[in-house]
């Protein structure tokens, strides 16, 4: 282990999970170690990367290596049942650092720490969740864990600031970087200089901020409590040492003293022990059966997926044109309990009859190419229905979440809704579905639940106003884009159509903000007896339409429509 916090932390876990998550600190540094080898070229550092990667895919389908670091991590994913498939991505960021990176600003910078760091992290929260203590990240906090992992990036990249600059690196933004006229080129010749200097106080204040998220671990087991906590005060203690070494911050790296790491880690120690020793945990099963080299679930290469199952019929999906396909289509489910009744059956059952409807919009928008599909699975006006028929349409979800229908196409999976009141089972099992897939490049499909478009709204104003005093964002220059980018989910698109079924013709509180210049079309069939073949008429009616987007004359969708 080269850093000594992780092994410390790795410590304060329980002995079960001890062993993965140093095979998964290994690999992570190993891969580092072959990137920044001081002896070799830039070309031959990158194939090293690449060799060790595929290497790593041939182990997972012979369940063994000859290397000692990727057995562990093989032979860990085998015993946790952990997907590697999203570590892809980071193997791939590491690989791009080796060949140089140019971070224009803060928003492309947090990019890249999400490449790399991330798919990490999410594994170490697999494998808590296997143990049967799920690190659960409150979806009412995820402004907090990006920094949070902001913070972490940040101390890391001025530890290696010494190391990095020695290789012609500089991974800090230029937005960062222009704060401060000669500061780049400064840090370049590996010159201390006031400007150096001034930045180098400016970054570490700035991680410090990220790190310190006191509300970030409310509500969380108190062993994966100390866990992270414990992480924030070392990296906190780094900082100081980043701050105190002053010019030799560029020839070496710093670290804290032990006696400021004795004061972080004592009582860190007796708190952990003392929550794991009162909770019982999972052991590991046996170890799955490795993959084979033509099994397309190879864990290691996410590109590899099953095409959807024809529909019955034999019907395919009508041929559009790229320029006349809308980018994303949002639908209401609507008309599962008027349906059951129409059947003589109980409202609930109706709900669980609307499941293979989703499965095969999924198909159908997978066959023809559609890139968005969000579905209003719950609202929170939903709460007022029968006690009954609310637990049916929870369990629904969360048991084909589990049952895994979707798991082997190219769909990201992601949610989009608030998780008060909702079951922690279900809210652990939406944003495994997100980890899982985050990485996958086909269909993005939403499913909001539990999800009100003004409580939307008046989150993100509310996230506006704390933004605009923490002094982030002037208060005067608010736009549409700076609204956008403090939404729950930035990234989603504006919907192009949206669809209801069941008879009725209202948006009940569904994306008002994202629907604002969206085709509206209402047809009378209830949930369950749609199928793709609906979807399809739904995508050939939206290119007859005429979308002028205020202008006298058919234009196309604005970007990101």
């Amino acid at each position: 282990m080269h850093d000594p916090g992780i092994y410390a932390l790795i410590q304060l876990m329980p002995t079960v999970l001890r062993p993965p998550s140093w095979a998964l600190w290994a690999a992570a540094t190993a891969l580092d170690d072959l990137a920044d080898q001081p002896d070799a070229k830039q070309t031959e550092r990158a194939a090293r990367v690449e060799a060790w990667t595929h290497a790593l895919q041939r182990d997972l389908a012979a369940g063994a290596s000859t290397d000692p670091v990727r057995h562990a991590l093989v032979d860990t994913s085998l015993r946790w049942h952990l997907d590697l498939s999203s570590l892809q991505g980071a193997m791939t960021s590491t690989l791009d650092d080796v060949r140089g990176r140019h971070l224009t600003d803060w928003a492309a910078w947090r990019s890249w720490c999400n490449e790399g760091i991330a798919p990490w992290v999410d594994q170490v929260l697999h494998l808590f969740e296997r143990a049967g203590v799920p690190m659960t990240l409150r979806l009412d906090r995820q402004q907090d864990y990006r920094r949070f992992i902001d913070g972490a990036q940040l101390t890391d990249t001025l530890t290696d600031l010494s190391a990095d600059l020695a290789q012609g690196l500089l991974l800090l933004p230029q937005e960062a970087l222009q704060t401060y006229p000669r500061a780049e080129e400064d840090l370049r010749q590996r010159r201390w200089s006031p400007a150096t200097a001034a930045l180098i106080r400016e970054l570490t204040a700035l991680a410090r901020e990220w790190l310190t998220r006191p509300a970030m671990t409310t509500g969380m087991h108190p062993g994966a409590a100390t866990v992270l906590d414990t992480a924030a005060s070392l990296m906190r203690a780094q900082l100081d040492a980043v701050d105190a070494a002053g010019p030799t911050l560029l020839k070496h790296a710093p670290h804290p003293s032990l006696i400021a790491r004795a004061r972080v880690l004592a009582p860190a120690r007796l708190r952990s022990s003392l929550a794991w020793s009162l909770t019982p945990l999972a052991l590991p099963g046996p170890r799955r059966p490795s993959v084979t080299a033509s099994d397309p679930s190879l864990a290691a290469d996410d590109t590899a997926f099953r095409p959807p199952p024809a529909h019955p019929s034999g019907a395919v999906p009508p041929q559009i044109a790229a320029e006349q396909m809308p980018f994303h289509v949002a639908i209401i489910m609507d008309g599962n309990g008027r349906w059951a009744q129409q059947h003589g059956l109980p409202r609930p059952q109706g709900h669980r009859a609307g499941t293979a409807a989703v499965h095969e919009m999924v198909y159908g928008a997978l066959e023809i190419g559609l890139r968005h599909l969000t579905l209003y699975a719950f609202s929170t006006e939903n709460w007022k229905r029968d006690a009954e028929e609310i637990t049916t349409i929870l369990e629904a979800i969360r048991r084909d979440l589990d049952a895994g229908p979707l798991r082997d196409l190219d769909v990201r999976q992601r949610w989009s809704g608030h998780p008060d009141k909702l079951p922690q089972e279900l809210v652990q099992a939406l944003m495994r579905e997100e980890r899982r897939t985050r990485t996958r490049t086909g269909l993005t499909l939403t499913v909001c639940i539990n999800y009100g478009g003004r409580e939307e709204i008046t989150r993100t104003a509310a996230a506006l106003a704390q933004a605009a005093q923490a002094g982030d964002i002037d208060p005067h220059l608010i736009g549409e884009d700076d609204f956008t980018r403090h939404m729950p989910q930035p990234d989603m698109p504006n919907v192009d159509l949206l669809w209801r079924t069941g008879n009725e013709q209202r948006t009940s509180n569904f994306l008002p903000w994202h629907a604002t210049y969206a085709e509206l079309h209402f047809t009378p069939d209830y949930w369950p007896d749609v199928d793709r073949r609906d979807l399809w008429h739904a995508l050939t009616t939206y290119c007859r339409r005429s979308r002028r987007y205020g202008n006298a004359a058919r234009v196309p969708g604005p970007p990101g429509s």
